[in-house]
């Protein structure tokens, strides 16, 4: 377990706000978020003085997604040093750091430790969305806060509760970006290749359920490995000896790594498209090479964004980790930063209250203006589809080329389609 804070200089005074929309202003150069209380209107309920928290961040920094969990984990250090520094907030964080090892009981274990031990009533991280339902549940039943940083839709679907809110994109808003463009510009014919775990189920099923609205779509086959398997080359094989236009991928992290360079290998690429909604994410480009030169993906985040405070946020995690910030320090970041307005919102660090204060809670962030949805406290993030391309000096990771945007709500289907609706 690691653990850190810093000390917030925030006194009690007037703190104005207003309930339908926060204004959370970009960040002061690399010092912080700022200027948030100064755009809201009317008074904050709870009074003045520093709200203390423990936040407990569980990533999986062992196992088959450590590669993308040191950007969460560090994602999640900038942004409580930000709300630190943020006089306005009036909130002051203390982070506890734990290894979920892409385990969903030991992501529970951990969970507790940080709650019972450490303290925390606020939790963020997981990757595997296996992990994040075990945590769904953990949250539940401990009435502390969540933020999930898998992207299963049943996270905020089927098995969604009050307690849970999540900045990650779910595999429908995905499905939005990449289906039309898949059928439309790669093929009908289409053959699945999934891990074997709720986000590989989520991602074929939204997918296939998107691309046939309307169409007239052929599942030419399907296949599944095991998370963190090491040989494709028989999937890669059946595949390429099938009808298939395009291969749909529901994989990320080493699984898709894997998978890629195998099927680049056999010369796959050159007899069927390839498209993964994670394909893009920069830890599977630069461990990808030329190998993921003229495949596709989904777009959640790139550091090249020109939205909301994303340039911002790009220029402090630049200066803090002397690096560009990928997709999952950008969730942990408005993860915690939105948690954390909703407790300035709410007056109080009390989870039962400020659940309630952050439903519908609509602010500023890195993707523009944003809000948990009330009916299932899922971020509105907007969505693109991707080609991903030799970058124009040659060699290297490839380049992404956005090629159809999707805003915020038009990606999301309804809260019942998902299977949730908290109110």
């Amino acid at each position: 377990m690691v653990r850190d804070g810093s000390s917030a200089n925030a006194g009690p005074g007037p703190r104005s706000s207003r309930r339908s929309f926060v204004q959370a202003a970009g960040l002061a150069g690399v010092a912080g978020l700022a200027g948030v209380a100064g755009c809201l209107g009317g008074t904050a309920g709870g009074g003045g003085g520093t709200q203390s928290i423990t936040y407990g961040v569980i990533s999986p920094m062992t196992g088959p997604y450590g590669g993308l969990a040191v950007g969460q984990r560090n994602g999640a250090k900038l942004a409580i040093q930000h709300v630190n520094e943020n006089d306005d907030l009036d909130v002051e964080i203390t982070g506890v750091y734990e290894d979920t090892e892409a385990d969903p009981a030991t992501g529970r274990r951990k969970a507790q430790s940080t709650v019972e031990q450490d303290g925390a009533s606020y939790l963020m991280g997981a990757i595997s969305s296996s992990t994040a339902l075990a945590l769904n549940e953990f949250a539940l039943e401990q009435e502390v806060i969540y933020n999930p940083g898998g992207a299963a839709v049943p996270i905020t679907g089927s098995n969604c509760n009050e307690f849970v809110f999540r900045a990650e994109t779910n595999t429908a808003q995905m499905a939005e970006a990449i289906s039309d463009y898949t059928a439309n510009e790669l093929g009908t014919n289409v053959w699945f290749h999934i891990a074997d775990y709720a986000y590989g189920e989520s991602v074929m099923n939204r997918v296939e359920s998107r691309m046939k609205q309307g169409r007239d779509v052929n599942v030419v086959g399907r296949s599944r490995s095991q998370l963190g398997a090491q040989n494709f080359n028989s999937y890669v094989s059946q595949i390429a000896n099938s009808d298939a236009d395009v291969a749909v991928l529901g994989m990320t992290g080493g699984d898709l790594i894997n998978f890629v360079k195998q099927a680049a290998g056999q010369g796959l690429k050159d007899r069927v498209a390839l498209m993964s909604p994670t394909m893009t994410f920069a830890v599977v480009r630069n461990a990808l090479g030329e190998a993921a030169y003229g495949t596709y993906g989904g777009v959640r985040y790139l550091p090249t964004l020109e939205t909301g405070n994303n340039q911002e946020f790009v220029s402090a995690y630049q200066e803090a980790y002397d690096g560009p910030p990928d997709n999952f320090a950008r969730v942990a970041y408005m993860s915690i930063t939105m948690t954390a307005q909703g407790i300035a919102e709410a007056g109080t660090t009390d989870p039962v209250e400020v659940k309630d204060a952050l439903a519908g809670l609509r602010m500023d962030t890195i993707l523009g203006e944003n809000e948990f949805r009330a009916c299932d406290h899922q971020a509105m993030n907007p969505v693109w589809a991707a080609e991903l391309v030799a970058p124009d000096s040659g060699g290297g990771p490839a380049t992404v080329n956005t090629v159809k945007k999707v805003e915020g709500a038009d990606a999301l289907p309804a809260c019942g389609e998902l299977g949730c609706n908290l109110g």
